[in-house]
């Protein structure tokens, strides 16, 4: 079993919490949903790092171990913060994987900080505009709980608890007021759109046309839902590792490799 460490990090005078397992190799950060920590990803991460690679989950801000500020931060802010992270920890380059209103604040950061950015995991990502609302996502919320494992319930009631509900629905409204597709043309690569095939609130259609939009890769994984890095980990970890696989054969190959999103030719050699 890969061991995780916890440590905090002082960002901009906010301790963030994480977890690390550390090794040679390119970095994968999860960031993890609205309500939640980084407890729930820890089944995708431990699968990763025992397929070899270094892994990260951090807290945001206002979540899990983090510290708490006395307002919840916006998709800008939570972007800020973590390449803030990433910088100060000394990591240049990463794959950026975030879940639901995590994969807002990755896709965020990759477009202010492209720098950073090898990869990116788009998976179960909110918001699906046809249900930006906060009556629409709580919805799509309830029925997601009835086909999620009744396992987790436990650990979301803790996770919010320890958040605040205030802070959970304050950052429900940062999420519906907040466009992921006007992010999706500026992507510097091409992402994973990761999701599960019971997903009702990043449903497939949704994912699908997130992937059009950026010459992505969808990956549906059956039988899950939201939570997919919950409940499916191994799966996951297989998906996401085979897309850095591939990614790390393209860059072997410059005079192959594939045409940026917005671009109307491959680079030549």
């Amino acid at each position: 079993m890969p061991i995780f460490t916890s440590r905090r990090t002082s960002v901009s005078g906010l301790r963030i919490h994480d977890r690390h397992h550390d090794i040679p190799g390119l970095p994968i950060v999860l960031v993890h949903g609205l309500a939640v920590s980084h407890r729930y990803l820890m089944p995708t991460a431990v699968a990763l790092a025992g397929r070899g690679h270094p892994v990260l989950v951090p807290d945001l801000p206002g979540f899990g171990r983090s510290d708490k500020p006395g307002r919840a931060f916006d998709v800008d802010e939570h972007a800020y913060h973590l390449a803030t992270w990433l910088d100060i920890r000394g990591i240049d380059r990463a794959c950026l994987a975030g879940h639901s209103f995590g994969a807002e604040v990755v896709a965020r950061l990759a477009v202010r900080r492209p720098d950073l950015t090898a990869a990116l995991v788009l998976a179960s990502p909110t918001a699906d505009p046809t249900a930006r609302s906060r009556t629409g996502l709580f919805r799509r919320f309830l029925v997601d709980m009835l086909v999620e494992g009744p396992v987790q319930a436990p650990m979301i009631a803790w996770d919010v608890a320890v958040a605040r509900p205030w802070r959970v629905l304050a950052t429900v409204g940062h999420s519906v007021r907040n466009a992921l597709e006007d992010d999706l043309p500026h992507l510097p690569v091409r992402p994973l759109v990761l999701g599960g095939a019971l997903d009702p609130i990043a449903p497939l259609r949704w994912r699908a046309s997130v992937a059009r939009a950026t010459g992505g890769v969808a990956v549906t994984i059956p039988g899950a839902a939201h939570n997919v890095l919950t409940t499916s980990g191994r799966r996951a970890a297989h998906v996401i590792s085979t897309h850095l696989t591939r990614r790390e054969r393209v860059e072997r190959q410059p005079c192959k490799r594939a045409t940026p999103p917005g671009s109307s030719s491959s680079a030549s050699c």
